[in-house]
């Protein structure tokens, strides 16, 4: 089922995640044993509901790809999966 959302809602609703990640990431520096206990915690809830983590093992890495019209080209970038986990799930 989708949901549609008028587009001022969709930008406050993307601007509200990125403050949200942005204070995760924050925390999770200043706290990070207890950032590690929480996320192993949730992570084991996501596993018994079989939700598929990003691995953070270091192993994984992202390539985006953008395609623009005006020449059809690709560009590339590649984040490692050494940059630390952000929270995020796939």
């Amino acid at each position: 089922m989708t949901k549609m959302v008028s587009g001022k809602q969709a930008l406050h609703y993307r601007n509200y995640r990125r403050a949200r990640d942005r204070a995760l990431v924050r925390l999770a520096h200043l706290y990070p044993d207890t950032y590690k206990q929480l996320l192993g915690i949730e992570k084991a809830f996501d596993e018994q509901e079989n939700k598929k983590w990003i691995a953070v093992d270091g192993a994984s890495s992202l390539t985006i790809s953008t395609h623009t019209r005006a020449n059809g080209a690709h560009t590339f970038a590649t984040q490692g999966g050494n940059e630390g986990n952000d929270g995020g799930e796939e």
